[in-house]
């Protein structure tokens, strides 16, 4: 089951334009941050803004952030503060917790404090973090423009033994898959005869709308 309230705990540059994209995507979000000028600017944007403290145990206990879904830790510069809100956050029963790492070795840290997923803001946009989190079965997602876009799905066992005939996803759904990455290799501009398996990674091209149609009906 998908997560659907998020927590975003830092509303720098990463953090803002996360929390922004998942509001976008029809999540409620809930930005926490200390600095009230940026908690008034985001405002207008996300579900629910709070100024506070995230190393405070019992403000994050008020706000009732256990009943969050997914809780992402981006606090920018400060690591202390990042390491210690994924504690608590952790210990308060939060289902997944996601955490900002500025360097390996944090992110190693934040590992061993049980933080569910580490994502480094250099390899990872936050539009795409956000898409990445929504679909569990989406690995990848690239933005050509504001309609068309190429993601990575994970064929579920639903799509095991079919053919791309089978599949007809370009009939049926408006996108089109144009490659097939499987473990003994990547088949390109694979033909309508070629066969996805559980687990096959499916290289697809189409609008966000037709991808999410189905990425919606192979986790049907």
């Amino acid at each position: 089951m998908k997560p659907s309230q998020y927590a975003v705990i830092g509303l720098g540059r990463f953090g803002s334009s996360l929390a922004k994209e998942l509001v976008e995507l029809g999540y409620e979000v809930l930005g926490i941050d200390k600095n009230e000028e940026i908690v008034d600017e985001m405002d207008a944007y996300l579900t629910h803004t709070v100024v506070a403290d995230s190393n405070d145990e019992e403000v994050l206990r008020s706000l009732g952030i256990r009943n969050f879904d997914c809780a992402v830790v981006a606090i920018g510069d400060d690591i202390q503060a990042s390491i210690l809100t994924a504690i608590i956050l952790k210990d308060l029963g939060v289902k997944k917790v996601v955490g900002k790492a500025l360097s390996a070795l944090h992110g190693k840290v934040l590992e061993r404090v049980g933080v569910d997923r580490v994502i480094y803001p250099e390899r990872d946009m936050g539009v795409r973090v956000a898409h990445q989190l929504v679909s569990p079965n989406l690995l990848d997602y690239i933005e050509l423009s504001k309609e068309y876009t190429i993601a990575e799905l994970s064929a579920t066992r639903k799509l095991s033994g079919k053919s791309l005939k089978e599949l007809d996803t370009r009939a049926r759904f408006g996108c089109s898959v144009v490659a097939i990455n499987k473990k003994d290799g990547v088949i390109i501009a694979p033909t309508a005869e070629d066969v996805v398996q559980e687990n096959d990674i499916m290289v697809v091209i189409g609008t966000n709308e037709q991808i999410e149609t189905f990425e919606n009906a192979v986790n049907a």
